[in-house]
């Protein structure tokens, strides 16, 4: 029997996870960061998306991306085909480097989008592996603190800003500040279930 076919609703976002497997390491040093980019980027010239939030930990990474035109599984299964193929290939390995099928939740709501955001970026702190979110670089924080630094075409850093008011400049430092602040009680529980889980829960939506 086939896979079960994955929900996906054009232009909406999705929170998209990954994980090494049996946990170990995905990137082990900048030359792997800087390869999921360039297998990013060229993904993005056959199948458009866009990405407003992105974190990449030593055995992991989180997305928040949408695509009008092309099922996020389609676009998913060709960036993690092209770095596992990578990657075997750099440590000469055999077999699956990816954990399982990457899994995802269909944001439904402003403060959930604005949330995932924010959690996305605070993993590195959360993690204990920095203090705050700007002094972990890959991160799509870095973008949003350094505007004059212009992303790639696939990171569109404009949207999240839209939902605060005032001049760009303004905007861009609410946001800022509010990803900088501590998580909340819920927030923190449910970074720790996310980190701590084995398997993915049965009522995560696929796509």
């Amino acid at each position: 029997m086939g896979r079960k076919r994955r929900e996906w609703i054009p232009g909406h976002f999705y929170h998209i996870g990954a994980r090494g497997n049996r946990r170990d390491p995905l990137f082990k040093d900048p030359s792997d960061f800087n390869t999921m980019f360039h297998v990013l980027e060229n993904v993005y010239q056959k199948t458009p998306f866009h990405l407003i939030s992105y974190c990449f930990m030593t055995n992991h990474y989180h997305l928040l991306m949408r695509s009008h035109t092309d099922p996020l599984s389609k676009i998913m299964a060709n960036v993690n085909k092209r770095y596992a193929s990578y990657y075997n290939n750099k440590y000469n390995l055999t077999g699956h480097v990816f954990e399982k099928r990457f899994f995802a939740g269909h944001i439904k709501s402003l403060p959930n989008l604005l949330g995932v955001s924010r959690y996305i970026h605070r993993n590195p702190v959360e993690a204990k592996m920095v203090r705050t979110p700007k002094e972990y670089y890959w991160t799509s924080f870095w973008y949003y603190s350094t505007p004059a630094c212009t992303p790639p075409k696939y990171i569109d850093t404009d949207h999240l800003l839209t939902y605060y008011p005032g001049t760009n400049e303004e905007k861009r430092r609410q946001y800022l500040d509010w990803c900088e602040e501590e998580l909340d009680e819920e927030e923190r529980l449910l970074w720790e279930n996310n980190r701590t889980r084995k398997k993915h829960r049965k009522g995560d939506k696929r796509v």
